[in-house]
């Protein structure tokens, strides 16, 4: 695969931003209703806090962790499936990629199976938890891989 043109790192930064942006409106539109059925629309008037015993302060404060808890835990299952699913589509790439030219493939340029994709994305958490350095790792690689992509073998390549 050596006449393939692999995407750097600003490229690839590019297409996260636009997914970012994406990813960003579908959490407001699944995460919104779910904070309002819990109670957490506290801004729209009627309270008071000073008239609140010790005891509903407290209940107030673990509804409002565990609503930020299941929150988390509901972006991360929805960018999970986002970044899995798309990469490992006939469109081997997320929307933003698309939108550059890029796609996802296998070391042999074929596409990722779903495992390899969940896999991959699995691995950006590493990327980031490490000072982002697996993610700055595509401006320095030879195939401009990160560590993410590593793991699981995969290239990020400018279409043909």
């Amino acid at each position: 695969m050596s006449d393939n043109k692999y995407a750097g790192f600003w490229l690839r930064f590019v297409a996260y931003i636009i997914d970012y942006l994406i990813l960003y409106v579908i959490n407001l539109i699944i995460l919104v209703p779910i904070m309002g059925a819990l109670g957490l629309g506290i801004a729209s008037g009627g309270f008071d806090m000073a008239s609140m015993t010790e005891g509903d302060v407290v209940q107030m404060v673990k509804t409002i962790l565990m609503a930020v808890v299941a929150g988390s835990i509901v972006l991360i299952i929805v960018n999970l499936l986002y970044y899995t699913l798309m990469e490992s589509s006939k469109f081997q790439g997320t929307v933003g990629k698309i939108a550059l030219g890029l796609k996802v493939t296998d070391a042999n340029g074929g596409k990722l199976d779903i495992v390899k994709a969940f896999l991959r994305n699995l691995g950006k958490i590493v990327s980031g938890i490490i000072l982002m350095i697996g993610y700055i790792m595509a401006g320095f690689t030879a195939k401009k891989q990160a560590l993410h992509d590593m793991f699981v073998g995969a290239l990020v390549v400018k279409k043909k």
